[in-house]
C-alpha cells in the first residue's frame, strides 16, 4: 500500500508529464508516474505519431526512464488522463509494466480530472500473465 504522501508527489509527477504530452491527433493528453523499487519516480507522456499505431504510451515512457536510469524494478503506477473518466494502461502497457513487476504487489492507481481515483493490482489487470520467470 502507497503512503498518501507517495501518492500525492506521483500524482505531481504524472500531472507534469501530462502538461507535456503530445496527442494532436487525438488530443487525449495522458501522464504517468512509475515508482522504482528504489523510491525514485518516473514520468512519462503519451507521444503520439500521425502513422498510427507507431506512438507511445505514458507509462512505456515512464519505463523508458525508468531503465534508463538504471532501475530493473517498479513497485507501482499512476495514471492520469483527460476528463471525468478513470483509465487504466492499455493492454500493451499492462504487460510491459508486468516486466518490471510482481503482479500480485504491483500497485496501478488511475486518477481522473476531479481527484476521483481507484486501485489495483497488476494481477487483477492482467491475470495468468507470462513473465520474465516462464523462461526459467
Amino acid at each position: 500500500m502507497l503512503s498518501a504522501a507517495l501518492k500525492t508527489e506521483m500524482l505531481a509527477v504524472a500531472r507534469a508529464a501530462r502538461a507535456a504530452a503530445y496527442a494532436p491527433y487525438s488530443n487525449y493528453f495522458v501522464g504517468a508516474a512509475v515508482l522504482g523499487e528504489d523510491g525514485r519516480i518516473f514520468g512519462g507522456c503519451n507521444v503520439e505519431n500521425a502513422a498510427f499505431p507507431e506512438g507511445v504510451c505514458a507509462e512505456a515512457g515512464a519505463l523508458s526512464a525508468m531503465v534508463l536510469a538504471g532501475v530493473r524494478k517498479a513497485r507501482a503506477v499512476l495514471v492520469v488522463g483527460a476528463g471525468s473518466h478513470l483509465i487504466t494502461p492499455c493492454g500493451g502497457c499492462r504487460q510491459k509494466l508486468r516486466e518490471f513487476a510482481q503482479p500480485d504487489s504491483f500497485q496501478v492507481l488511475a486518477v481522473n480530472e476531479d481527484g476521483q481515483e481507484q486501485q489495483w493490482t497488476l494481477a487483477e489487470l492482467l491475470p495468468h500473465s507470462f513473465g520474465p520467470e516462464h523462461f526459467s
